[in-house]
């Protein structure tokens, strides 16, 4: 899940925009830290050492600018949503479980060394694991603690929800949805990886695009949002508004985060430059070039894309055949129709004002990022 590497940016909500929202990012962060809190004195009663998956989750979900929950709060206020009540505040709280829970097992499925500039989970289990010099593989350890801090994650988000949307209701429906499609996705993403250079180009762009859609786009702001309304009772007709606003404004955003996994600046993404081609993402820009590079640089990208001794050079190549070809130039095409799409809908909402505004601001924040 490529768009993962990137859309978790750190850093502190502008005054204005913290205020306009009453509070809700204190008391989402506040809840999170009271439900881990809790988990990690029943864990810590089975062992002090296994407290140490759900210290990892608590330093994840530490920081970030929320943006899930934000979706889901500005959708929960648009149709009509009591702010006083704290079940909106649950229900982010565990969008940013399942968030975390995917970031832990993206970056072991991507061999990813770091998230937010820091190890990845995995790596920080390997090296604890060199530090307390303890037997057999390292690297392999990492794995498997990550795998179950991630499986604990999910847990605990499914936990979490529980208590916001009972079985059966509506935003019960779209949460149960949301994640079946991000495993769905994600596997498509790492069947492409496989069987892509196998595959008729014929097909590329649109199975680039379905892994765009379901890996990210659906639950980065599409599902949120849906959830917000569907806990305050928004009727068929918003539920359908709030998608054809966010689904093109989440593709766009899948769409930025491509550019940025091979074109963003490492200091402000946290990821090595090219990242995105070390690790073989088969993204809608790689399919552009596929499509539209030479012969030879085609050939090179089917051969050498994710290879594990990719070279310094061969990055370069890469990163100018995207440029060349047309492929970064058609992704930012598509970032700026999906935008014009999603805003478009937007205009059209029954919604506040002041609602309206913000979701403008938070569509206009995933797509004009740098990180």
């Amino acid at each position: 899940m490529d768009a993962m590497n990137h859309i978790d940016a750190t850093g502190p909500l502008p005054l204005a925009e913290r205020a306009s929202e009453g509070g809700f990012t204190e008391s989402l962060d506040a809840a999170l830290a009271g439900f881990l809190a809790e988990q990690n004195s029943i864990v810590a009663e089975i062992s002090e050492s296994a407290a140490e998956l759900v210290t990892s989750i608590e330093s994840l979900v530490q920081g970030g600018k929320r943006l899930r929950p934000r979706f889901a709060y500005w959708g929960y206020v648009g149709a009509g949503g009591d702010r006083s009540d704290d079940g909106i505040v649950r229900a982010a709280a565990a969008l940013e479980l399942f968030q975390a829970a995917a970031l832990i097992h993206d970056d072991v499925i991507d061999r990813s060394a770091t998230r937010r500039g820091r190890p990845s989970v995995h790596k920080a289990f390997e090296h604890n694991h060199a530090r307390q010099g303890w037997a057999r593989d390292g690297a392999r350890f990492g794995e498997a603690a990550a795998i179950l801090v991630g499986d604990l994650c999910l847990s605990l988000s499914e936990q979490l929800f529980a208590t916001a949307a009972p079985a059966g209701s509506p935003a019960r429906v779209i949460f149960d949805g949301m994640r079946t499609q991000v495993m769905a996705g994600q596997y498509l993403d790492v069947l492409e990886e496989s069987a892509g250079p196998t595959s008729p180009d014929a097909d590329v762009l649109r199975r680039a695009r379905t892994i765009l859609r379901y890996k990210s786009a659906k639950y980065s702001t599409e599902n949120p949002l849906l959830l917000g309304g569907a806990l305050a009772g928004a009727d068929s007709s918003l539920l359908a508004g709030y998608s054809a606003f966010a689904l093109p404004i989440g593709e766009a955003f899948q769409l930025r985060d491509d550019v940025l996994g091979v074109f963003g600046d490492p200091a402000v993404t946290g990821k090595p430059a090219g990242d995105d081609l070390r690790e073989g993402k088969r993204t809608e820009m790689i399919a552009h070039a596929l499509l539209r590079a030479s012969g030879a640089d085609r050939d090179f990208i089917q051969e050498r894309l994710g290879a594990d001794d990719l070279l310094g050079d061969e990055i370069a190549r890469m990163t100018d055949i995207l440029e060349t070809s047309g492929a970064l130039q058609a992704t930012e095409s598509s970032i700026e129709e999906l935008s014009e799409r999603g805003f478009s809908a937007l205009a059209g909402l029954p919604v506040a004002e002041d609602v309206r505004s913000q979701l403008r601001t938070l569509g206009e924040a995933v797509i004009n990022r740098a990180a």
